[in-house]
């Protein structure tokens, strides 16, 4: 599932592919995909032109004139760019046809995505409950300190609660877990201010290199637009289970946490 740094990727590429482009007209080939319908949709859109790329969490957005179209891509959504003489296949579900001759296809095998048209006045500071960005001001000591407090839920579901930090999800929680050398159970009521600050510190320099490679292209997930994500060689422990670690060379396991597959270091991440 693409996290933060594989939108941040996407968002990258098509603002210097298809910056200012007027949307002539959008065909919904799968009616689920947008939201509210279809034609509320279509209607929304079309003459309207890509003015802005941006992200918040993992959601896409694109600034048009009077609104903001908002795009996640849940498990396996990918965007590419066409000629209007390319053909698409079945799981292709909709279409944005460009005043260039080209096309903006949105692609999806699991039917996961939606993408959906809002209100140029909604807050997207408080959009969809999302917390703070993880490279933002608000997200800091005192943030943390008060979402930790006293609190057992496990330090990776911690990671992943978009309410918490937006942007993360399980490839990034492994790792920034690693990189702490903490079992992804621990309490993260455990976590002393030194080690909140550290914690702070590691979300941001594991997400720095993953937008810097481009994201991770693994499992179904790539880009799709040109770009391959390189973070993949750098990954350390994600989906590694049964492999030796790379620091310690104890063979790495596999558990659940949160009903998602978790893989750790049983020698340096010790349960305390």
């Amino acid at each position: 599932m693409p996290e933060l740094p594989e939108v941040e990727t996407v968002v990258r590429t098509l603002e210097t592919l298809i910056p200012g482009r007027r949307i002539d007209r959008a065909c919904v080939l799968y009616p689920k995909i947008v939201v509210p319908s279809p034609q509320d949709f279509c209607s929304r859109v079309q003459g309207r032109h890509f003015l802005e790329f941006g992200r918040r969490g993992k959601y896409l957005i694109f600034t048009l004139e009077d609104g903001y179209l908002t795009a996640h891509l849940r498990m396996e959504g990918k965007f590419y760019i066409k000629t209007a003489e390319e053909p698409w296949d079945r799981h292709t579900h909709l279409q944005f046809f460009l005043d260039d001759g080209r096309r903006l296809d949105y692609h999806d095998t699991r039917k996961f995505g939606r993408l959906e048209v809002i209100e140029k006045q909604t807050d997207l500071r408080h959009f969809k409950g999302l917390g703070p960005e993880p490279f933002s001001d608000e997200f800091n000591e005192a943030w943390v300190a008060e979402w930790f407090q006293k609190r057992t839920v496990p330090i990776k579901t911690m990671l992943m609660d978009q309410r918490f930090v937006a942007g993360i999800g399980n490839i990034y929680a492994d790792e920034i877990c690693f990189a702490m050398r903490l079992h992804p159970l621990t309490p993260c009521g455990r976590l002393g201010a030194s080690r909140r600050k550290r914690l702070i510190e590691v979300i941001r320099e594991q997400l720095t290199k993953a937008i810097q490679a481009g994201g991770s292209t693994v499992r179904s997930y790539t880009s799709s637009l040109g770009v391959t994500g390189l973070f993949q060689l750098q990954i350390q422990v994600y989906g590694q289970a049964g492999k030796p670690c790379p620091i310690c060379g104890t063979t790495l396991r596999r558990m659940t946490v949160h009903q998602r597959g978790t893989c750790y270091c049983p020698q340096c991440q010790r349960k305390r």
